[in-house]
């Protein structure tokens, strides 16, 4: 099951028209990188759990899930009441299968073909995916003993015991249901799904775990969007299918879509991705780590480190860096100089410096 929720509260206004999962990161909505780890790794049917941040856009987009090669049932939990009511919600649909519970707005390089077999050949109840990480009050939290049992699990602690974080992927055995169904609502009002691991353990229920190896992004403010739009380009393969008028006008790994024209005496800098039928004007200059959508047009200025998504039209004096740009947006300026600009801009919005 994929979990479509939550309000996205730190990615506002992006989140006012559209559920962050959605959000692109190297021009692909988050969520679809999750869905396609999960086919990989074997599992063509999924459970999409819809919250109340505009449900349609994603039934709209992924449809059956026939083009993307799986088979998906929609399933609505509506209000944010925790990851673990999101799964309780998910009893009928998984009967008595071994399942997966992937967070949405989570990436992790390489997938989870690797821990998708580890838990099919294990004798595990439940397995949880660990990562360290410097700030661990943000994320649930586990304790492991001396011999490295994992032995108490806590919800976003104010003074963390460890340094390991549980990622945004989970594996069961249908009994976890029976567990959650104990649950009581947490201080944040919500069934913690590290509550119900932690039920798992003290019914004597063997939990295991397995380290992420590479890069874990939980893309839920602005900065974990860009990073993780960072660490997929930096994966970028070069492909220039659209029309660069001069040679001289790409370096590095640049993927150009169909239908795309850089003009000669544009720079395009990567690792970038452009997407398709878009204009890069002359003497636009784009710069490493920065995602362009389709159909957009940019007839003057600088962008780097940044995500502009579609249909846009970019018209500035100076340099737009460390920004998400919502699609149908317009972004000029009626001033000269090399000011820079750091913008979270919505959906349709229009702007003019």
């Amino acid at each position: 099951m994929i979990l479509h929720g939550g309000q996205g509260t730190r990615l506002r206004p992006l989140t006012h028209t559209g559920p962050k999962q959605l959000i692109p990161v190297a021009n692909k909505p988050i969520s679809q990188y999750v869905l396609e780890s999960l086919r990989e790794a074997g599992i063509h049917d999924i459970a999409i759990v819809l919250g109340d941040i505009y449900p349609e856009k994603v039934k709209e987009f992924y449809g059956d899930g026939s083009k993307f090669g799986v088979k998906i049932t929609y399933v609505y939990q509506g209000k944010p009441l925790g990851i673990a009511h999101a799964v309780g919600l998910c009893k009928d649909f998984i009967g008595d299968d071994l399942f997966v519970v992937h967070l949405g707005d989570d990436l992790l390089k390489g997938g989870i073909v690797k821990f998708v077999e580890d838990f099919k050949n294990s004798k595990y109840d439940g397995m949880v995916l660990l990562c360290k990480v410097k700030d661990p009050q943000r994320f649930g939290v586990v304790e492991l003993d001396a011999s490295g049992m994992l032995v108490r699990l806590v919800e976003k602690p104010k003074e963390p015991s460890s340094e390991y974080a549980l990622s945004g992927v989970y594996f069961f055995k249908p009994m976890i249901f029976e567990l959650i169904e104990r649950l009581k609502p947490s201080w944040r009002n919500e069934l913690e799904i590290t509550e119900a691991i932690q039920l798992l353990l003290d019914a004597g229920y063997n939990v295991g775990y397995r380290f992420v190896v590479g890069w874990w992004k939980d893309a839920g403010n602005p900065e974990a969007i860009l990073e993780s739009n960072r660490v997929v380009l930096d994966e970028l393969k070069h492909d220039v299918r659209g029309i660069v008028e001069e040679d001289t006008s790409i370096q590095g790994r640049v993927a150009i879509g169909e239908g795309t024209v850089v003009k000669r005496g544009a720079l395009v800098r990567g690792p970038i991705v452009i997407g398709n039928n878009t204009l890069i004007e002359k003497d636009v200059y784009i710069g490493p780590y920065t995602s362009i959508g389709n159909n957009v047009l940019i007839k003057r200025g600088e962008i780097e480190n940044s995500i502009i998504m579609d249909d846009c039209h970019i018209e500035i004096s100076g340099k737009i860096t460390d920004s998400l740009i919502g699609s149908h947006s317009t972004v000029t300026t009626n001033q000269c100089g090399a000011r820079g600009y750091r913008l979270i801009v919505g959906k349709s919005s229009r702007i003019s410096i």
